[in-house]
């Protein structure tokens, strides 16, 4: 019965990570400026995951900010913007994803460019960072930490 319960357990889940991999892409735009390499890295990272990708290499990154309402201080190197909410910096896909079952929150943000998130692979090293998740209020928590 054990083996029953497992097996049934495991296909579930196996099932449920199937979703990431839809057949349909999910579309975002990414704004960046042209002479960055890491967004490019953090571009290919969310085509990996099932992304469609707009790419906009932009001169002034400081008005796609603003235009897009992302906090000054959650900045980072590029913008991507998915159902008119932002997802700032080296956002790992996954929390995109879980982002759109989320429709109260105005966007996602990993301040900096902390190395190890997705984009900023340096060897083995991994720094600690904080996915932000910015509420329709403004108000500012933490929604995944990694590692």
């Amino acid at each position: 019965m054990k083996s029953i319960i497992l097996t049934a357990a495991l296909a579930g889940g196996m099932l449920g990570a199937n979703w990431l991999h839809a057949a349909d892409p999910v579309a975002i735009d990414v704004y960046r400026d042209p002479n960055c390499g890491c967004c490019s890295a953090w571009i290919k990272h969310l085509e990996e995951n099932g992304f469609a990708v707009n790419d906009h290499l932009e001169s002034d990154m400081g008005q796609i900010k603003q235009q897009f309402g992302v906090p000054p201080e959650l900045g980072s190197c590029h913008t991507g913007v998915i159902d008119g909410r932002f997802v700032e910096g080296h956002v790992p896909a996954r929390d995109i994803l879980r982002m759109q079952q989320k429709p109260d929150l105005l966007g996602l943000a990993v301040p900096g460019m902390p190395a190890g998130s997705p984009g900023m692979e340096v060897g083995d090293r991994v720094d600690a960072y904080d996915v932000v998740a910015v509420e329709s209020d403004g108000e500012q928590e933490t929604f995944s930490n990694y590692p």
